[in-house]
């Protein structure tokens, strides 16, 4: 066993100096902050309209009031609507950087509330149907957004082989349930998913309660899904808080304004910034970058190309 575990630390070692050799110069000279690699949030739901994209958005405001540079990364692959809830057109997506058509620099919009989004689009979905070639140069092209602090993933809901990949290369997994029945089932139908697919997860997995009527009907919900998760899953889902059933909300989406702009006072939006704040406090530990994010997501389709 021990020679065994010598060979293994052996190979480890040389691929470690053989990764060292071949970087480039310029890139050993730039990147003097290796370790300050952009954080990957993926937002998912069990359902649709429980407020997943509501909360990436939101989040990524209350992120970047104190102070990170935030990209919020519409990764819906039929239904994106980030820029709708922004009230913006992009005139370019996803779709143009796999055609290979914009560069993702060039498709990355600047907002009015110091966030960037990336739009997506159902192109998206022709990833699945790339060559070994050109999913590599679109991982190296989503790799430029390694620049920022925080990027938050809005995946779309269900349960569908993109949206687990997603969830499996984050950082964190933030999921998204409301106090409805249906909504807890499928939260938990989710999270039960991750548990079969996935032997070894190292990530956070994370629980938000939305629209509930206050912090103890939240919390009845949170131990409940937190307790069957452990009990029968044997996975363990951290409580990130929850958000309060604010009138403020809706209004906000009518007017296709982030609800932390057009009420940062209401009881939403302070909900919004706790646990943001709860989450900035708590790292999972060092991020792998986005670069190594858009390799564990691409890998398993990778080996079999």
């Amino acid at each position: 066993m021990e020679d065994q575990a010598e060979k293994l630390r052996e190979i480890m070692r040389r691929k470690k100096e053989g990764a060292a050799s071949s970087r480039p110069a310029s890139a050993a000279k730039t990147n003097v902050k290796a370790a300050d690699k952009p954080r990957i949030i993926t937002v998912t739901s069990g359902k649709g309209g429980v407020g997943k994209t509501n909360l990436s958005v939101n989040m990524a405001l209350a992120f970047a009031r104190i102070g990170k540079k935030v990209i919020v990364m519409d990764a819906d692959l039929g239904l994106a609507n980030v820029n709708v809830m922004l009230n913006m057109i992009p005139k370019y997506n996803l779709y143009h950087v796999i055609k290979k058509q914009k560069t993702v620099r060039e498709i990355l919009v600047e907002t009015e509330y110091g966030i960037s989004i990336v739009a997506g689009a159902s192109g998206f979905s022709q990833i699945a149907n790339l060559g070994e070639e050109d999913r590599k140069d679109f991982i190296r092209e989503l790799d430029t957004l390694s620049n920022a602090d925080i990027i938050i993933i809005d995946t779309s809901a269900g349960v569908s082989s993109n949206v687990l990949d997603f969830i499996a290369a984050a950082d964190d997994a933030v999921i998204i349930t409301t106090p409805e029945p249906t909504a807890i089932t499928d939260a938990y139908g989710i999270i039960k998913i991750i548990a079969t697919e996935y032997d070894s997860l190292n990530m956070g997995l994370k629980l938000v309660v939305n629209r509930a009527k206050g912090a103890a009907e939240a919390k009845s919900v949170a131990d409940r899904m937190i307790n069957i998760s452990g009990q029968f899953l044997n996975l363990k889902v951290d409580y990130l808080g929850f958000i309060y059933d604010d009138i403020s909300v809706p209004h906000a989406v009518l007017r296709q304004k982030p609800f932390m702009v057009v009420d940062p006072k209401c009881k939403a939006s302070i909900c919004v910034q706790h646990i943001v704040e709860r989450m900035d406090r708590n790292k999972t530990g060092e991020s792998h970058g986005f670069g190594a994010m858009l390799r564990r997501f691409f890998g398993r389709s990778t080996e079999t190309v």
